[in-house]
């Protein structure tokens, strides 16, 4: 059985090795790459220009758990004129309540994903846009990094309806894939929203610890002891929030045990990603492997009693 051995002992990863682990890269050209896009989006050529569409960060860089050498930033960009839910959860008198407040819309996803396409296009040229599975790829240019655009719809995850205006529901986005053909639903704004929290309930240790993991994982790829597939920078993000508050300290070497040895014990099946909507484990694109997470739970105990 593997073990950590616990804070206090001469073995294990240094204290300043972790805090360093711990540091948030940079975010300057993020944010130069985030408001690059946002101008594009608005350009007089915009095809998109007057909609009512909403355009912001997600993942590490919205986050605050970005690393040094993370490359990629992660952004949406949401029509909110059109939305879709699970209006077909409600219950029969729900539906038709809500079919009778809201109509057929007739400018959808894909007219918005064309129109948001062309208006790319017309702003830096095709060379620097590329069509992928899930999102549309700006390429990085002077003072700015690659960025992922997820275009997407509003979706609203209803729990009643009454009327346009006494209702309840979860916001989330939807879009369609390219390769699977199928929706996906995520819920970018409870995620962030409910990693903030975190982050506070635990002294502001939650992210910080995080970044540590996560810069734990790229020295154990960098050492060719795991591949980049096994632990996503995501699933990892997802899997530390569901570890309780008190196992996060302000050293963190306690942190690391702590965590550590909470996982290896814990029926990780169970365990939900930060927006409370997604089960973190199963077979959708959206969900982790148990095994995967579980052998790069193994890989980190070893990392410290091996250092």
């Amino acid at each position: 059985m593997l073990g950590l051995v616990l804070e206090g002992l001469t073995m294990g990863i240094p204290e300043d090795q972790l805090n360093r682990w711990s540091q948030q890269g940079a975010q300057t050209t993020a944010k130069a790459t985030h408001e690059n896009i946002r101008t594009a989006l608005s350009a007089d050529s915009s095809s998109v220009k007057g909609k009512d569409y909403e355009f912001f960060l997600q993942g590490s860089y919205k986050n605050d758990t970005n690393i040094r050498g993370d490359s990629d930033v992660d952004a949406v960009v949401k029509l909110n004129s059109t939305f879709y839910s699970n209006k077909n959860e409600l219950s029969e008198e729900e539906q038709q309540l809500h079919k009778s407040t809201y109509r057929d819309a007739t400018y959808g996803w894909n007219d918005f994903r064309n129109d948001v396409l062309a208006s790319l296009r017309s702003y830096y040229g095709s060379s620097i846009i590329t069509e992928g599975n899930k999102s549309i790829k700006v390429a990085a240019r002077s003072g700015t990094l690659n960025a992922d655009l997820v275009v997407s719809c509003l979706y609203k995850r209803y729990k009643r309806f009454r009327s346009s205006i006494d209702a309840s529901w979860m916001e989330g986005i939807i879009f369609w894939t390219q390769r699977e053909n199928n929706w996906i639903i995520s819920y970018p704004k409870p995620h962030y929203e409910n990693l903030v929290k975190k982050n506070k309930a635990t002294n502001i240790q939650f992210k910080p610890s995080v970044r540590m993991f996560k810069n734990a994982r790229t020295y154990l790829i960098n050492k060719d002891v795991i591949t980049d597939k096994l632990a996503p920078s995501y699933f990892l993000e997802c899997l530390i929030y569901n570890v309780p508050n008190d196992k996060f300290d302000s050293s963190f070497r306690n942190t690391y045990c702590n965590v550590v040895n909470w996982l290896y014990d814990a029926e990780i099946k169970e365990f939900y990603c930060p927006n409370n909507e997604i089960k973190l484990f199963g077979t959708d694109s959206r969900q982790w492997s148990v095994d995967s997470a579980k052998s790069f739970i193994s890989h980190l105990i070893r990392l410290w009693n091996n250092w």
